[in-house]
């Protein structure tokens, strides 16, 4: 028996494999479903495999799969965005809205602290005194489930390795 010749060897995702893919994302809880978002053919997901772009748990789920595979799983909240944190609640005083004006309920707002850490907080109540914000991520505290198919696997290019991103499908555009 001949050996198959490397370039007819399906590469599995494995790290510094580039991969690109579909998804849709929705929230689940109490067994419903919600639909978050997708990336469709038109527009796929494309991410450098095991550089810590992507949730840990979900690149555990794909790893080892090829272009053409499909596959359903779960995060549990801890997996994903982690359970929502009852202390990551900001009350900010009106005086930092003097310019903007005061926020209304529901918008989010980017905020960023002492370190320059950037953040965003959904405003949660607005008072005379303090406009309350909830920074924990939205999806915080919701189990995720994934639907995806693999398009493409291949190896990360050494620019891409480098910038510890991928360049796109081919390799070849930088965002």
């Amino acid at each position: 028996m001949r050996a198959v010749p490397a370039i007819f060897k399906q590469m599995t995702i494995a790290p510094n494999s580039v991969v690109t893919l579909t998804y849709k994302l929705h929230t689940v809880e109490n067994g419903e479903k919600t639909f978050v978002e997708e990336a469709d053919r038109d527009n796929p997901l494309d991410f450098l495999f095991g550089v810590g772009m992507m949730l840990p748990k979900f690149e555990e789920h794909i790893a080892g799969l090829e272009a053409g595979d499909t596959k359903d799983f779960e995060l549990a909240a801890e997996d994903a965005y982690g359970e929502v944190d009852e202390r990551a609640v900001a009350s900010l005083p009106v005086d930092m809205f003097k310019e903007s004006g005061i926020p209304a309920v529901g918008q989010v707002l980017p905020l960023q602290d002492n370190q320059g850490n950037q953040y965003r907080g959904r405003v949660t109540e607005t008072s005379p005194e303090v406009v309350v914000v909830d920074l924990n991520h939205p999806m915080a505290g919701q189990n995720l489930h994934f639907s995806i198919e693999v398009l493409s696997v291949r190896e990360a290019t050494p620019d891409e390795l480098a910038h510890g991103h991928s360049h796109g499908p081919d390799g070849s555009h930088h965002h």
